[in-house]
């Protein structure tokens, strides 16, 4: 398992219409969280696109119990 890498730990998330988030980029630089904010606004949708930190993962999240 490699170690997080703390300059890409920006996300970028986007609310659909019943506003319901969803994170459409992860594990991204902060400069590029931005930028693809920014293509995905220029396409015109009514959603909203915003970037937030990235929550730490516990390193048991991925692991299923046996």
């Amino acid at each position: 398992m490699s170690a997080p890498n703390p300059s890409r730990n920006w996300c970028l998330v986007r609310l659909d219409d019943n506003g319901n988030e969803f994170v459409v980029g992860a594990d991204l630089s902060r400069a590029a969280a931005e930028a693809l904010a920014r293509q995905f606004e220029a396409r015109g949708h009514k959603q909203s696109y915003w970037i937030r930190r990235q929550q730490p993962s516990s390193p048991d999240a991925s692991r299923e119990d046996r």
